[in-house]
């Protein structure tokens, strides 16, 4: 039975994993064992592809001129619009490429894998099988060679400059080995894949520029860099900080052996998605975070939204109970305390603790 198949619905079993959906093979002494030769760059220089560079410094550059206008000259409908359109981007990222497609922490029916399929479109970054395959091999590979953003060649490598060179050839080795039968099993995926330079310039660049010209009569250029552009740069740059900022600085409350870090404050900006060291724990959990209050971010409650609805459904967690046990074995020691009367709860905090709704006991 090939990985993923849609026979199996009892659980998860040996030819059920893609290599990068449960927990042996986010630990340490899972994969890092069969690729520790590969923890140090071989310091190959780079390749450089001028014309991605060349369309970057252009992107940016326009971004700049698409925040004066943003600033000084945009219709209100134009700036309401352009925060549906990030949004829609950016779920198309979080809720779609990644925690639908690579990690399959839930599953969809086909209306919500086309809005999903639609979101990610819109957000230009890659074809969802091409973004799930590179996702995957950075699981299961992380800081070497043959993760296609190894933080280990600095920020700004990890951050942008992985697209602006050519891929090791550890990638290409690597990315052989990584199961993609699912996602050629998902009829959307492949749609989208084989027409995707077609569809993305529509939906990325087109749609954004011509809606706000044509329905409430905002200047070409404002819908241009404004909601074309500027929102584009905006939703790159925020999802390249989980593979450049979140590898090299923060906590590591679940795991202190490997680079994934917590930034509490990508948590809004990133739809929810800055406990990156707990994913990388747990890359099954569709929440990406702890239960309780971690778990309210905009990816998680349109998935919990849809799941309501019977749309989104097998959304895959993990227990308390588990998440504490990886903390003890394997966090630097910065999680904070578990809840109410937990061991190492400060006793002026639980004195200085207001409680409302009281239950009330008559007295006989």
């Amino acid at each position: 039975m090939p990985p993923n198949n849609e026979a199996n619905e009892c659980g998860p079993t040996l030819s059920d994993t893609t290599g990068v959906l449960y927990e042996m093979d986010a630990e340490p002494q899972g994969t890092s064992k069969d690729i520790s030769t590969l923890k140090t760059t071989d310091g190959r220089k780079l390749e450089l592809v001028w014309t991605n560079i060349l369309a970057f410094i252009y992107l940016h550059t326009a971004s700049v001129y698409g925040l004066w206008l943003l600033l000084t000259g945009t219709m209100w409908q134009t700036v309401a619009f352009t925060a549906l359109v990030f949004t829609f981007s950016g779920l198309g990222i979080t809720g779609g490429a990644h925690r639908l497609w690579a990690h399959r922490t839930f599953k969809a029916n086909l209306p919500l894998r086309a809005i999903f399929i639609f979101f990610n479109t819109i957000a230009f970054q890659d074809a969802v099988y091409y973004w799930a395959r590179d996702h995957r091999l950075h699981h299961k590979y992380s800081e070497t060679d043959a993760d296609p953003y190894n933080s280990t060649r600095g920020w700004f490598f990890s951050h942008i400059g992985w697209l602006c060179s050519k891929k090791h050839p550890e990638i290409k080795e690597k990315g052989k080995s990584i199961d993609l039968s699912d996602l050629r099993r998902d009829p959307l995926v492949m749609f989208q894949k084989k027409y995707y330079f077609f569809l993305m310039p529509i939906c990325c660049f087109l749609l954004p520029t011509v809606i706000p010209v044509y329905f409430w009569g905002e200047s070409v250029s404002v819908a241009w860099h404004v909601t074309a552009l500027l929102r584009w740069c905006l939703v790159l740059n925020l999802a390249w900080l989980l593979n450049s900022s979140a590898h090299l600085y923060g906590n590591r409350p679940y795991d202190a052996s490997i680079s994934p870090t917590t930034q509490v404050f990508l948590v809004w900006l990133r739809f929810g998605e800055g406990f990156h060291n707990y994913h990388h724990v747990f890359p099954w959990d569709y929440k990406g975070a702890e239960l309780g209050r971690y778990s309210r971010d905009l990816t998680t409650n349109f998935i919990r939204l849809f799941a309501r609805l019977g749309w989104a459904y097998d959304l895959k967690s993990v227990s308390m109970d588990m998440v504490q046990k990886r903390v003890l074995r394997s966090g630097d020691g910065s999680h904070p305390v578990w809840g109410w009367g937990d061991k190492d709860h400060p006793q002026e905090d639980i004195k200085s603790t207001t409680i409302t709704y009281k239950r009330i006991v008559k007295q006989n």
